[in-house]
C-alpha cells in the first residue's frame, strides 16, 4: 500500500481530472494494459494538471528549471483493456521542500478504482544540479493556487 504523509498544507487541495481512452499498443497479449503504460498514464494526469493550474513543464523551464523524476509507486488494482474509458484525478500534494508531489488515482468507466500510484519530482538547473531551495516562481505559483 502506498503510504503517504499528510500534506504540509492542509487547507486546500489541488485535483484535476483527466479521460482517455485506452489504445491498442498499451496493451500485451492478453489484451490488457501492460504495467509500464500506467507511468505514462501518470505523466498525462501531471502534464494535464500543470496546464490546468499554470505550472507546465515549460513554464517550469522557462524559468530555468527541469523536474525530473526521482520516485514512482503504483499499485494496480483491476485491469484496463483496448478501448476502454476511463480517467486519472491527479492531486497535489504540498510540500515545504523543493519538490513537486503528485498522487494518482485511475479509474474505469465504471468508477472502479483501477491503479493508484504517486511520483517525486525534484527541481534542478539544465546542468543537472539539484536544487535545494524552493524556487522564487514556484513559492509565487503556490500563492496565486491558494497553498500559502
Amino acid at each position: 500500500m502506498i503510504k503517504r504523509k499528510e500534506p504540509f498544507n492542509q487547507g486546500k487541495t489541488l485535483q484535476h481530472t483527466e479521460h482517455f481512452k485506452v489504445k491498442f499498443n498499451q496493451t500485451d497479449a492478453l489484451g490488457i494494459v501492460w504495467h509500464g503504460n500506467y507511468i505514462d498514464y501518470f505523466e498525462d494526469g501531471r502534464e494535464a494538471f500543470g496546464r490546468h493550474y499554470g505550472i507546465s513543464y515549460k513554464h517550469v523551464q522557462d524559468h530555468g528549471f527541469a523536474t525530473p523524476i526521482v520516485k514512482t509507486q503504483s499499485e494496480h488494482k483491476k485491469p484496463l483493456r483496448y478501448a476502454d474509458d476511463a480517467y486519472i484525478v491527479t492531486t497535489f500534494i504540498d510540500s515545504p521542500a523543493a519538490k513537486m508531489i503528485f498522487s494518482f488515482e485511475i479509474y474505469n468507466a465504471q468508477h472502479q478504482l483501477v491503479c493508484v500510484g504517486e511520483t517525486t519530482q525534484v527541481f534542478t538547473d539544465f546542468d543537472g544540479n539539484l536544487i535545494i531551495t524552493v524556487p522564487q516562481f514556484f513559492e509565487q505559483w503556490k500563492q496565486k493556487v491558494g497553498l500559502l
